[in-house]
């Protein structure tokens, strides 16, 4: 025996205390697999049964005990440190802002204060709503001018320019409202090569709008003024380009979507666009995030990896905005459906507490998040106008998987690529996993491969309900806190989502195999070799998962794809190191190997959160919040600590050390369900209020009114809905909107967009004794009704005319149905899909003539002297340069400091033809 050391008692720590054992033959350890042997004659004296269990003695072997629990919370706070150390600064790393007075130390490259000088301008418009005269003609105004601007300084001996002022006409379907538009506008600068013959270019987009009462300095004046810097420097730079680039200024993405939509299919220089880049803001700064790419086309993701500066991109992103999840679009949408064009959607995606608020300002965007989103345009610019494949006119079929890694380096392969990489490192994995358990049978006495098998598979259907309560256990913390009123309680304080949804999510991932270990020990078989199967559990769970994905066809699985690759790379180096039947000794090298992927893993799901949070703030009154934020801390939990919340077994008493995590979750949930866990903070945190004060029309058959009211209408934004205001606004007489959703069309409130429209049955209407003064007038002319050939169907002609937002909602009355109308048919040609009540969104520009428009009803007995269409007109006065009466203003003054109020004053007619 190597290494032998020879005593004649030892020292045996068990469950009792501490004890000294003669042994009559001389005790032996072996330092290469640090066993304990000795050997007892019938001379010997018995040992304490208790203590023989304690020692987990098998044919004279003594194995060592775990490592003391008072190391635990050493282990624990080592990964909070690294999250601290590595995934924080790392997230938040931006480049220094380059200032005016440095260009000429960097000639070519992008300059932040310039691009702050016009967002300054831009952000002293003020809030800017198509159809007010600040979007139309200021704004407008300042484009053109800037363009000019630019002209001036170009390189006229290479370039020629072009600065066009497009106001379109048109409509489409979008989700589930027809949107229509009418004289709009679109400012579009289109910059060529003199040299180059190419007619092909590529489409660069933001738009220059914003919501009611916010600036949009960030969403979206941020890439306005980028935008306007790259021009700059690619027209006064010294090098040609092979293709033309097109800067689309848009004047209506807030609407939503139809500057793009009235660009791409209408502008005289749509058809020859070949790719595109739209650039958002989700918030009011931060990096950049590549979101979604495509469709199809990687070769846009190979320019991405070798050219962007700073990469910020996950295929995980654009699988899960594009799964509906979020409650926003981007004009991404259009370029790909309406104009079958491939291109990238980028957004700075911090700090949206201000996304859509008086504080998306000037103020609130930092240089250096400029600088950053204008190095990489910059860049890719210059990359995707020399691209030869702008040339070719079919598409490269097949996906593109990507991901940034920690902001450091890029990584792309196609879709393929990444089937074929899954099958094969799951393959190699399976392999090792059953090399190791092989291994373990040789160094085991008595233990048969079989029997080492048997018990993997014990372990791995434990795991698997580890698994199942790592999701499972925040989630059930969500629903709790719903159910006691207390949801967003992390919303103004991340770090409460530590406690109320990673420590319970740790506690379930490890829980089973703890009970296991402690209350049915198995002393056939080392404790070091029982938690490398409780790892190569987890390792057999995330194979499963990423076949799983990749026959789901989703490209995310990539995230198991890096697990595996990581943990099979440290089994591998503990098998040939032999390290592997070394005690614990193999435990080293996994936590060495689980340092990267474990920061990866917190720097991509903490930046789902920080999307998240604030996004849930204005996600609805009908769904649960706390599920997605539970759900993401459960599944980070699951990637970033799967393979290192296992090692918590490797201590004595491990259930003392859960206990303690329990414990870490009760003080955290009296901390949330305190004045801490109040979501919202004012100017920083603030919950929203949508509220318009509206007076309402019910017209009968026969002309009479029925029902004239004012009030109230408000659109919940978030789970709790008016209970923190309750004591500071008088609600009396607030009554749920779902009371009326029989009587009216659309339940008799003008609701907005389609999502508001989607989800009325949740919202509010309050009711006002003094009439609301309405600031304009809404007309709606009944121009006649004719029985077409068809006796079964007539045809009821209107005329509408009123503010620059309007809304038709048409409900047929009976067994009466629209058979054709004058809009997009589209939802009449899918019944599955589209169902009455229908929403016509109408909005223009600077032309505000009358909206003419016809429906066609159809009645099977041809009858339509009774009623067979209920239509209701809605008009709504958005922007500021509309005046809001007294009373309204003071109502809306009495929210506190802490809300953030969208209103405007509207009104509902409801008629029956």
């Amino acid at each position: 025996m190597l290494g032998v050391q020879t005593f004649s008692y030892a020292l045996i720590g068990h469950r009792k205390g501490l004890t000294w054992l003669p042994l009559p033959h001389n005790l032996t350890m072996d330092e290469k697999t640090d066993k304990v042997s000795f050997d007892l004659d019938k001379d010997s004296t018995p040992l304490d049964p208790v203590l023989v269990e304690s020692l987990s003695l098998r044919k004279g072997t003594i194995r060592r005990q775990r490592l003391s629990w008072y190391y635990a919370p050493s282990f624990l706070l080592l990964w909070l440190a690294l999250f601290y150390a590595i995934v924080i600064p790392l997230y938040y790393r931006l480049p220094d802002r380059l200032t005016v007075s440095e260009e000429s130390l960097y000639p070519g490259e992008f300059v932040a204060e310039r691009a702050q000088r016009l967002l300054f301008t831009y952000d002293r418009i003020g809030p800017k709503v198509t159809g007010s005269y600040a979007n139309e003609v200021t704004t407008v105004q300042f484009l053109v001018n800037e363009a000019e601007k630019i002209r001036a300084e170009m390189r006229s001996d290479l370039y020629d320019i072009e600065i066009d002022v497009q106001s379109p006409t048109g409509g489409y379907v979008f989700i589930d409202m027809v949107n229509m538009y009418q004289g709009i506008h679109n400012v579009i600068v289109k910059l060529s090569s003199k040299s180059s013959q190419s007619e092909n270019y590529l489409l660069l987009n933001s738009h220059f709008d914003s919501k009611p009462t916010s600036p949009g300095s960030g969403d979206d004046g941020t890439m306005v003024v980028v935008m306007l810097e790259v021009l700059r420097q690619m027209a006064i730079s010294p090098t040609p380009f092979e293709h033309p680039l097109v800067f689309l200024f848009n004047g209506a993405e807030e609407n939503p979507l139809q500057g793009s939509h009235g660009y791409i299919t209408q502008h005289k220089w749509a058809a020859n666009c070949k790719a595109f880049i739209n650039l958002e803001v989700g918030g009011s700064g931060g990096r950049d995030l590549l979101f979604q790419s495509g469709p199809n086309n990687p070769w846009l993701m190979k320019y991405y990896r070798l050219h962007a500066k700073h990469p910020f991109a996950t295929t995980m992103a654009e699988e899960i905005f594009q799964s509906g999840i979020l409650p926003s679009d981007s004009d991404f949408r259009i370029f790909r459906d309406f104009g079958n064009i491939a291109g990238l959607d980028m957004a700075q995606v911090d700090n949206g507490y201000v996304y859509h608020t008086v504080f998306d300002s000037y103020e609130n965007v930092p240089g250096r998040s400029i600088q950053n989103s204008g190095n990489n345009v910059l860049a890719l610019v210059r990359a995707y106008s020399n691209a030869s494949e702008l040339y070719a006119t079919e598409s490269d079929e097949g996906h593109a998987v990507f991901f940034d890694f920690l902001g450091l380096f890029f990584v792309y392969y196609t879709e393929t690529t990444g089937i074929v990489l899954n099958c094969l490192i799951g393959v190699i994995s399976l392999v090792l996993v059953g090399v190791s358990l092989w291994r373990m049978s040789r160094q085991s006495e008595e233990v048969t491969l079989p029997q080492i098998s048997i018990w993997f598979v014990s372990i791995l259907g434990l795991h698997v309900v580890g698994f199942l309560l790592c999701i499972c256990l925040p989630l059930l913390m969500a629903v709790l806190f719903d159910a006691g009123d207390r949801s967003l309680t992390y919303f103004s304080n991340i770090w409460l989502v530590f406690g109320l949804y990673v420590f319970p999510a740790i506690i379930g991932l490890v829980l089973p195999l703890t009970l296991y270990y402690t209350l049915r020990p198995n002393v056939k078989l080392s404790h070091a070799y029982h938690l490398q199967l409780s790892l190569h559990a987890h390792l057999v769970v995330q194979a499963l998962l990423a076949l799983i994905l990749t026959a789901m066809g989703l490209r995310s699985q990539y995230l198991c794809l890096i697990s595996l690759i990581f943990y099979g790379g440290a089994l591998l180096i503990n098998l040939v190191s032999t390290l592997h039947d070394r005690g614990y000794y193999w435990s080293l090298i996994v936590m060495c190997l689980q340092v990267l992927p474990f920061a990866y893993f917190c720097y991509l799901f903490y930046m789902f959160l920080v999307i998240f949070i604030p996004v849930l703030g204005r996600n609805g009154y009908n769904t649960n919040p706390d599920l997605i934020v539970a759900l993401l801390c459960g599944v980070c939990v699951f990637f970033a600590l799967g393979y290192a919340a296992q090692l918590i077994n490797m201590f004595r008493w491990p259930k003392l050390i859960l206990l303690g995590l329990g414990i870490g979750t009760f003080i955290f949930c009296m901390i949330a369900v305190s004045e801490v866990g109040f979501p919202y903070r004012a100017k920083t945190n603030v919950m929203r209020a949508n509220c318009l004060h509206t007076r309402r029309y019910f017209y009968e058959f026969d002309g009479s009114v029925s029902r004239s009211d004012s009030g109230y209408y408000f659109n919940y934004q978030d789970r709790r809905a008016f209970d923190p205001v309750k004591d500071s606004v008088d609600l009396t007489g607030l009554e749920p909107v779902a009371d009326r959703c029989d009587d009216y069309v659309m339940c008799g409130i003008p609701c907005f967009y389609y999502s508001w429209c989607k989800w009325r049955q949740w919202d509010g209407w309050l009711p006002r004794e003094s009439e609301v003064i309405i600031p304009g007038e809404l007309n709606l002319e009944f121009l006649g009704k004719t029985v077409l050939e068809s006796p079964t169907i007539a045809r009821f002609e209107f005329e509408l005319s009123g503010p620059p937002h309007m809304n038709i909602f048409i409900q047929p009355v009976g067994s009466a149905k629209v058979e054709n109308w004058s809009f997009v048919r589209k939802m009449l040609d899918e019944p599955e899909e589209f169902q009455p009540p229908y929403q016509i969104f109408h909005s223009y520009g600077t032309d505000n003539s009358s909206l003419k428009f016809f429906i066609d009803m159809e009645k099977s007995d041809g009858d339509f002297n009774t009623p067979t269409l209920e239509l209701a007109a809605v008009g709504h006065w958005v922007s500021y340069e509309f005046e809001r009466d007294a009373e309204a203003k003071d109502f809306v003054a009495s929210f506190p400091d802490f809300v953030h109020v969208m209103e405007w004053p509207s009104i509902f007619k409801r008629y029956i033809y």
